[in-house]
């Protein structure tokens, strides 16, 4: 595949490969709503693409709502047009899922062309708008004019998916920042505003978790989190030894609950719904740092790495310390996992991936005239 192993559609037309960026350097500067996902079994399948379909709905929606400078190129000035269009009755999530899954159409013979013999490959979709554009649209608009003031643009690249549970693909966490606002929405500016945070990065983690207190934990930049814990009191006296060993009643997974602020993300829910279906106890709640010594288990989720086994979590001994410029001006508290995924992290893993399996698209459903279900 082109430039760097990627190429960047507009509206299914591909751009020259020597303009094609990085997904960050493209995020960076294209203010819109979007989700990532990548392909499966040698890039036969989609995972879970009805589910980003509707997420990447909802965060358009949302945004159009509640601030659609995060949505809109170039929002100078709210127009009546606009005006209009925000306060339209539509079938969004079937607007956009006609929009992109024609895009998708013509882009897709194009990379099957290009792409390796076995290589994965991750797909963004990218969501915009111009109220330039919608100014000058005559004669008002409806849903089969939409397409005319938004964009759709599909950046697509080859991606070598981590293995699961062994010690190279465990995930390193730090504690080093405040929440992000409009969570419930996947936005692109979000990309620019964490930039910030990398100066606290310490070696050798590899992704940045979210706190508003330096106690609750929110998520990660990237990534849903979640610890695998001992219940505190279950009125059985035993001791925190003698419940290691015992059965699923004494332990429950933990992520923060979306009002806390925090990304609805399309594996999150996948999980939720798998502890529900085979009786995982599963709490929204933010796992607080300060009950660390009953976390036996830590994963995160997102829609490439699927689930990823942590191994080390590091927060700053003082909160107010992020206030340093660099990460060496902080002084760490570790928390360390047992090496490789603990049982419920790999039972979930495994769970996930016979969902994927089930609910997965078909790449050849993009084929010229076939409708996609």
């Amino acid at each position: 595949m082109s430039h760097g192993n990627r190429f960047l559609f507009k509206n299914g037309v591909v751009s020259p490969a020597a303009d094609t960026p990085s997904v960050a350097g493209f995020l960076e500067a294209h203010t819109g709503a979007y989700t990532t996902t990548r392909t499966h079994k040698n890039g036969s399948e989609l995972l879970f693409w009805e589910r980003h379909l509707l997420r990447l709905s909802n965060s358009f929606r949302l945004l159009l709502k509640e601030n659609p400078r995060l949505l809109f190129e170039k929002p100078k000035n709210l127009s009546t047009a606009f005006l209009e269009l925000s306060n339209r009755a539509m079938m969004w999530d079937s607007v956009i899922r006609c929009l992109v899954n024609d895009s998708m159409r013509k882009v897709v013979p194009f990379v099957e062309k290009e792409r390796k013999c076995g290589e994965e490959l991750a797909i963004m979709a990218h969501l915009s708008g111009n109220l330039e554009n919608l100014d000058h649209l005559e004669g008002g608009f409806d849903e089969g004019k939409i397409s005319e003031v938004l964009d759709v643009h599909l950046h697509i690249g080859g991606y070598v998916p981590p293995v699961f549970g062994v010690r190279a693909s465990a995930a390193h966490l730090a504690v080093v920042g405040r929440g992000r606002d409009f969570a419930n929405a996947k936005y692109s500016d979000w990309v620019r505003l964490r930039k910030p945070l990398e100066k606290l990065r310490p070696p050798s983690v590899n992704e940045l978790l979210l706190s508003n207190d330096g106690d609750l934990i929110l998520e990660g930049c990237l990534t849903n989190f979640f610890v695998v814990c001992l219940k505190e009191k279950d009125g059985d006296g035993h001791t925190l030894e003698q419940k290691q060993s015992q059965s699923l009643r004494c332990i429950e997974v933990q992520t923060a609950p979306l009002s806390d602020g925090v990304l609805p993300g399309v594996i999150r829910q996948v999980i939720r719904d798998i502890c529900l279906k085979i009786g995982i106890p599963f709490r929204e709640v933010a796992p607080s740092w300060s009950k660390r010594e009953f976390w036996m288990e830590a994963f995160i989720t997102n829609s490439l790495r699927i689930l990823q086994h942590v191994e080390t979590i590091q927060a700053p001994k003082s909160w107010k310390s992020l206030e340093s410029n660099t990460w060496e001006e902080i002084t760490w508290v570790e928390k360390r996992f047992q090496d490789g995924p603990g049982r419920i992290t790999s039972m979930l893993q495994m769970e996930i991936m016979n969902k994927a399996g089930d609910e997965a698209l078909p790449v050849t459903s993009f084929e010229e005239g076939r409708p996609v279900m």
